[in-house]
């Protein structure tokens, strides 16, 4: 090989580095950085919870065409007792129904319930209950009725009747 070879091919030559080793490093940043989102946020139902608060007068409005898809939609009040997790969803009647996101029997676990379809299914028994019950039947692992009231196109919730329910979030328990 003539001296011009070999320089030239020490040129070419990439200087070693810690750079295979980034992939892994970063990797594994982003793991945790998930793993550690997903205990401080905690397990929230599918779509996720949306904040929502109150106007002076103590109540919260939502736009009833919101809910014309049938789709629960699950929101966190941030009251004076601590956040309360309630559901909100129009069933196959045409009801708009609203519920806290627990009930009174499997409170304690704090996994609240996914739609499936036009049932409300606990996720921690796996119980099922059709969406046009809510508010209807109460109980046991019913969904826990949340009072609600349709005035026009608005639907009003006080946050009084939130406050009530805060008793199945509380960290006592």
């Amino acid at each position: 090989m003539s001296e011009r070879e070999t320089k030239r091919e020490q040129f070419n030559q990439k200087p070693a580095s810690g750079k295979k080793f980034l992939l892994p490093v970063i990797v594994a940043i982003v793991a945790a950085v998930a793993v550690g989102g997903w205990f401080v946020l905690g397990q929230s139902p599918v779509g996720g919870l949306e904040l929502v608060s109150a106007g002076q007068d103590g109540k919260i409005r939502f736009a009833a065409v919101d809910f014309n898809d049938g789709k629960a939609r699950f929101y966190r009040f941030n009251g004076q007792a601590g956040p309360v997790d309630f559901f909100v969803v129009r069933s196959h009647d045409g009801v708009i129904r609203s519920a806290f996101d627990t009930c009174d029997v499997c409170y304690k676990a704090r996994k609240g319930y996914r739609q499936e379809g036009n049932e409300m299914v606990c996720n921690n028994c796996d119980q099922r209950f059709r969406t046009d019950k809510i508010n209807e039947i109460k109980g046991g692992c019913n969904p826990a009725p949340l009072q609600r009231q349709l005035i026009g196109e608005t639907l009003v919730l006080s946050t009084s009747d939130i406050e009530k329910g805060a008793w199945y979030f509380s960290t006592v328990n």
